[in-house]
Order: C-alpha cells, then sequence, then structure tokens
C-alpha cells in the first residue's frame, strides 16, 4: 500500500513537472500595501520577478501609481509616466524583461519612500525537444572500392522506402512524446480515483 502511495505520488511530481509553470501574482507590500512609511526595496529583493507575473497595488484614497523611467524614479518627478491610475487597486501586468519603476505622484510620497523597482528576468523558455540523429552511412569496404566489376547500386525504390520508414519514426516518436503529459495526467487521475473508491 504504502508503495503503490509512492508511485502515485511520483506520478503527480513527474506531471508537475511537465506542466508550464503558471504565473504569478504579486501583492506589493504584502499585508502593508502601497502606502507610505513601507520599505518596497527590501520587499523587491525578495521577491522573483518573471515575464508574465502581475502586481497588484492596494491602497486607499489619497494615492496613484505611476510607471515612471529610470530617470523620473530617481528624481521623483511626476510629469512624464508612462502609466497611472488611481483606483485603489491596480494590477500591472509585467510583460518585458528588464528593471520596471513605479511611484505614487501625490506630492512628497515618491521621496516618502513610495517608489518601487523591480527587475523582471525573462521567462524561462521549455528544453528544446531533442531531434534523433542521422545513423550514419556505412563506409564502403576496401573489396567494394577496388572491386570495379561488380558494383551494386541501390535502387531508388530501396532507398526511398527506407527513408520512408524513418521519417514515419521520426513522427511517431515527436507525437508521442507530445502526448506524456495527457497520458500522465489520465494515468494519475485514475490511479487516485481507483484509491478514493477503494479506501473510502
Amino acid at each position: 500500500m504504502a508503495s503503490f502511495i509512492a508511485l502515485v505520488l511520483g506520478v503527480c511530481l513527474g506531471m508537475n513537472m511537465a506542466m508550464p509553470t503558471l504565473a504569478a501574482v504579486h501583492t506589493v507590500g504584502d499585508s502593508s500595501g502601497w502606502t507610505l512609511g513601507a520599505d518596497y526595496s527590501t520587499w523587491a529583493s525578495s521577491v522573483n520577478f518573471k515575464v508574465g507575473d502581475s502586481l497588484v497595488f492596494n491602497y486607499g484614497a489619497g494615492h496613484t501609481v505611476d510607471e515612471v523611467k529610470e530617470s523620473d524614479y530617481k528624481s521623483c518627478s511626476t510629469g512624464n509616466s508612462l502609466s497611472t491610475d488611481s483606483s485603489g487597486a491596480t494590477t500591472i501586468a509585467l510583460k518585458t524583461a528588464g528593471t520596471h519603476y513605479f511611484i505614487c505622484a501625490v506630492p512628497g510620497h515618491c521621496k516618502g519612500g513610495m517608489k518601487l523597482a523591480v527587475k523582471v528576468k525573462p521567462k524561462k523558455s521549455p528544453p528544446p525537444s531533442p531531434s534523433p540523429s542521422p545513423s550514419p552511412s556505412p563506409s564502403p569496404s576496401p573489396q567494394d572500392v577496388t572491386d570495379t566489376k561488380h558494383t551494386h547500386t541501390p535502387s531508388p525504390t530501396t532507398s526511398t522506402s527506407s527513408s520512408t520508414a524513418t521519417t514515419s519514426s521520426q513522427s511517431s516518436h515527436a507525437s508521442s512524446s507530445s502526448r506524456f503529459p495527457v497520458v500522465a495526467m489520465f494515468l494519475a487521475s485514475s490511479i487516485s480515483s481507483y484509491f478514493l473508491l477503494r479506501f473510502m
């Protein structure tokens, strides 16, 4: 029984590794939200930001969320914002890698610490699937090279059918490997259902 549960857990873990990771949603400042007196540089340094993630700014009336350029971030300048919002709940999708800068445009708030710089890493691409290596062609034996009277030329039909068989084998391998996550998910679901029905 214990070994079977370990098998089920192993299948689930394998499926989790095969599935793409989902984008994360980061609440700026956690429970403090977007407000005066918070340490946003410490908060940002503890979070891993990736392309596709989102930032959620929660704040009360009297604040804004402005995305700005680096120079405006450093000087707390508010006249050239790339985007601005004062709705109280602002969600920003991190669509590009690099550093993104945010400030509160209310006078004095940026200089009072309401500024955030986040370093966004590129999304990891899945590892490339290995392409089958072509089989090496046999090198001619010394007898074939010296014996010119009995030269054998393979017929076009033989080479075409061999090539077709190789191509068919390659496409079959590629399609079966792309179905692995679906098959693994079905298998794990079936095993889990079996145990739930049997031991409940």
